[in-house]
């Protein structure tokens, strides 16, 4: 399964997420987790920078007061560490067998997280800042491995998975580390998705308003931005904050030479269940974008045949980062039937159609056919 992190590429459609760097078709179940290890080393080459394996040394320690805990948690070499203490918020009832759902909450998170869950509140800008353009390299993540590719998204990608690894050896906190989730909205939405995308043991993931360089396309974007609609595109985004690396400025003038677009960032969740979030009443968030781009992505999940496990909600009427009650109903939904282990009807796709104008024209955009992916 060979993973380069860059390969010629020109088009301006979506890519193919059924299609091997090499041209051929994906076939099986067994293809897609070869493709899916391409789709990372290429999101990892050309924007998101380079992310680290877990490191030799990852300790914590556990102290818990009343229904608040915190997780000290120390990880690095044997010459070189950081640490630093996600706080936990514990139900006040009794755990479950197998201990407490999770949900990891980039900036504390913004969505209303039901009874029976657990919430971890991650200060994913103290890990890797993300003030503008001066906070490149700057957090405990580059204070452990200096001058590299990784980008704030990448390093708070590693924080997720190193809180991950310290709850399956922290017996004490008693969290089922097979039912975890993450979410955060906006800036910490693009990445709650990054998470998703590159942690395999997120069992749920949550991007609210993640808008561009989230859950939209960067292609579609740009066709917002060309159409009239004055949205966050890469040439914009690039020089706004240090979300992405470096790399990527070179290619955000001309992102049809980009292998990948965001359905491809998604699609690396798949078949692990994911729900996101999108408000029309900020064009600044790419509406059309938002809903092609999971459009396209969602095509993943019904080649692996778990269309239930992918949804997507795009309303207004709301404050950025709000979350209206009548969305809590399918939210519910998710974190019953993934985290919860309880029956729902977690068949939840839908859009206003509020685009600033523009229409959406599937056939301009998907070149591929939906295959059922075999599982030999």
């Amino acid at each position: 399964c060979p993973t380069p992190s860059t390969v010629k590429f020109n088009d301006e459609k979506l890519p193919n997420p059924f299609q091997f760097n090499s041209g051929a078709p994906v076939r099986t179940v067994a293809d897609w987790s070869c493709r899916r290890r391409q789709i990372a080393s290429l999101i990892q080459g050309f924007e998101a920078g380079e992310l680290p394996s877990k490191p030799p040394h990852v300790s914590a320690t556990f102290t818990k007061t009343g229904n608040n805990a915190v997780l000290n948690i120390t990880a690095g070499t044997n010459t070189k560490r950081i640490s630093f203490a996600p706080t936990i918020t514990f139900p006040n009832t009794t755990a479950p067998k197998g201990g407490w759902p999770l949900v990891i909450g980039y900036g504390g998170g913004s969505i209303p997280v039901p009874d029976g869950v657990a919430h971890l509140s991650y200060d994913n800008s103290a890990m890797a800042q993300q003030n503008d353009q001066s906070s490149r390299g700057v957090g405990l993540f580059f204070d452990l491995y200096g001058n590299i590719t990784s980008s704030s998204m990448t390093a708070w990608v590693w924080g997720v998975s190193r809180i991950i690894d310290a709850l399956e050896v922290t017996h004490a906190a008693n969290v089922n580390t097979k039912k975890i989730a993450v979410t955060g909205c906006s800036r910490n939405g693009k990445g709650a998705l990054m998470a998703g995308a590159f942690e395999e043991r997120i069992a749920l993931t949550i991007p609210q308003e993640s808008g561009s360089g989230g859950d939209t396309c960067w292609r579609l974007s740009k066709f917002e931005q060309d159409s009239g609609s004055v949205v966050q595109e890469a040439v914009e985004i690039v020089q706004e904050n240090v979300w992405f690396s470096t790399n990527f400025d070179n290619f955000v003038h001309n992102i049809s030479v980009l292998p990948y677009d965001h359905h491809l960032l998604a699609a690396l969740v798949a078949p692990r269940p994911m729900i996101s979030y999108e408000n029309t009443d900020f064009v600044w968030l790419s509406p059309l974008s938002g809903f092609g781009c999971m459009t396209a992505a969602h095509t993943v999940w019904e080649a692996l045949g778990a269309e239930d496990k992918h949804g997507f909600v795009q309303i207004g009427g709301h404050a950025h980062c709000a979350f209206p009650s009548n969305l809590t109903a399918g939210l519910n939904a998710f974190f019953d039937k993934f985290l919860l282990d309880k029956e729902a009807d977690t068949n939840i796709f839908s859009t206003n159609g509020v685009f600033n104008g523009l229409t959406w024209k599937p056939q301009d955009w998907i070149t591929w056919k939906t295959p059922k992916l075999r599982l030999l």
